[in-house]
């Protein structure tokens, strides 16, 4: 996979969006397109492609295309640092709602509220469960994606063989 070989310097960092236990997230775009992406830089080193490769984010993403789960776009380690690039959104859920002087009207919450059903089900029917919904953990588009809502953050997602299997850890 070519992927490895990309470097980070074809970005350039615009801000720091949110700094967690495993990772920070960088708004960034890209040098040559002028594309504005989200980077999720983890903390601890990986000193090598199999073992980034064997992530549960990053195997889990990279099987689940679907147009209510974030999008994958690349991943690239340099410096023993694992850099994974996603299609970039402004906002999560838990800003919109706190943002806003009254709840959602009845209609956006049932639209979302499906959009966040059809990822599930689509995930689960991939054998993935993703173990850590919050409103934190969706985006909501703007602009050309406006209300679409996407999952995100799949660090803890499990993977199942069936409706009989117990769960079990990805990695």
């Amino acid at each position: 996979n070519g992927t490895s070989r990309r470097r980070m310097d074809r970005y350039k960092v615009v801000k720091q969006l949110g700094d967690g236990t495993y990772g920070e997230v960088l708004k960034a775009s890209n040098r040559q397109t002028g594309e504005v992406v989200a980077i999720k830089r983890m903390k601890r080193k990986y000193y090598s492609w199999d073992e980034c490769m064997s992530l549960r984010e990053v195997k889990s993403l990279r099987k689940l295309r679907h147009p209510n789960i974030i999008k994958l776009k690349e991943v690239i380690r340099e410096n023993d640092y694992l850099h994974l690039i996603f299609e970039f959104m402004e906002k999560n859920m838990y800003e919109c709602m706190k943002d806003r002087p009254k709840p959602f009207p009845e209609q956006t919450v049932r639209n979302y509220s499906y959009q966040v059903f059809q990822g599930l089900a689509f995930m689960h029917k991939q054998g993935f469960f993703h173990r850590d919904m919050k409103p934190d953990n969706m985006l909501i588009g703007t602009g050309a994606q406006a209300n679409t809502v996407y999952l995100i953050d799949f660090g803890l997602s499990n993977t199942f063989d069936g409706p009989d299997a117990l769960l079990r850890t990805a990695c």
